[in-house]
């Protein structure tokens, strides 16, 4: 039963979760919040028929109880020393973020997720963590921090997807990536790092939705017979514009943030951050030509989905799409 009532209720704690972190005036109602979203997410994903969900469910409150109960540890302590109570709170949401290196969960989380969990789990559960971090006063270390984070996230980011044909793992490297790009805009702009998370969370989940449409978890599952052609080069259009290649949507936010770093001389952080959406792009290309170059026989199981993604295509690549529109626009002007 995919609406059941119970669902949409932990929905709307979940969401209330976050909200109230995000509006929280003090470091105990932000904890609160937080143990809300993670207390209505857990039976979202979790199964009692199947041990992989499970398995996910457990490992994600495990490690979100860890990075909890280092918020409320350190907030107690900010009377005593501020620096030190801050510098483990800044790494408690780091660790609830899934930023490298603290993203040994992400990934293995992510694999035992339908794509609608995923979604969640993508865009929902990074938003109170991000506000909390730009909540926190910027000291030197905690500067030093999320930069060296940031810096790590984008070369885990890029390396780890290389060899990956599970798509959700794919999905999972590139948002380590994409929380790289939103931590120099941290450290920039409060108004860029949310544009560029707006940004960020419409296209991913276009591609998650996508993916559910055609019901796709591996990169074979792209290439079956039955899926049609149009339906595999929007498919293939999504990734390059999760990738950040110009002129796709996804590149919008990237020419953003690489015009403030350039403004304000972060130029050795964004020799890095564009490698690494090279190195994200490499793999993506890879992969689609691989999806345009052969095609695998149709399997049973396959035939028996009867899901039809010919309504939502056209959303999709609207979404992944008209970010080919705006050098148009801009010449009209």
């Amino acid at each position: 039963m995919p609406y059941s009532p119970y669902k949409i209720m932990f929905s709307m704690a979940l969401i209330s979760g976050s909200i109230l972190s995000i509006s929280s005036t003090s470091w105990f109602s932000a904890w609160v919040g937080l143990e809300l979203n993670l207390m209505s997410f857990i039976p979202l994903i979790s199964s009692s028929s199947n041990k992989i969900p499970s398995e996910a469910s457990l490992k994600y409150f495990l490690v979100q109880a860890l990075g909890s109960a280092l918020i409320i540890f350190s907030s107690s302590l900010i009377i005593f020393s501020m620096n030190p109570s801050f510098l483990v709170i800044s790494l408690a949401l780091l660790l609830k973020l899934g930023a490298a290196p603290f993203h040994f969960w992400f990934p293995q989380v992510m694999e035992g997720l339908n794509w609608i969990q995923a979604i969640i789990l993508m865009t929902i559960q990074k938003l109170a963590p991000m506000f909390l971090i730009s909540f926190l006063p910027i000291s030197l270390y905690i500067y030093f921090l999320i930069f060296m984070i940031a810096l790590t996230s984008a070369i885990v980011g890029a390396l780890g997807g290389v060899n990956q044909t599970s798509l959700r793992k794919i999905l999972t490297y590139s948002s380590i990536n994409h929380i790289s790009w939103m931590l120099f805009s941290m450290l920039i702009n409060e108004t860029l790092w949310i544009i560029y998370f707006i940004m960020y969370s419409i296209i991913s989940t276009s591609v998650a939705l996508l993916f559910h449409s055609l019901q796709a978890y591996y990169f074979p599952h792209l290439m079956n017979n039955n899926k049609t052609t149009f339906s595999k080069i929007i498919s293939i259009l999504s990734l390059y514009s999760l990738g950040g290649l110009p002129p796709f949507s996804g590149f919008i936010p990237k020419w953003i943030v690489v015009q403030e770093m350039i403004n304000s001389s972060f130029f050795t952080p964004l020799i890095i951050l564009l490698m690494s959406s090279l190195v994200t792009l490499y793999f993506y290309i890879r992969l689609t030509l691989s999806a345009v170059s052969f095609s695998y026989t149709q399997n049973k199981w396959t035939q028996s989905l009867g899901i039809s993604p010919s309504v939502s295509l056209p959303f999709f690549s609207f979404l992944n799409l008209f970010g080919l529109l705006i050098p148009s626009l801009l010449m009209t002007n």
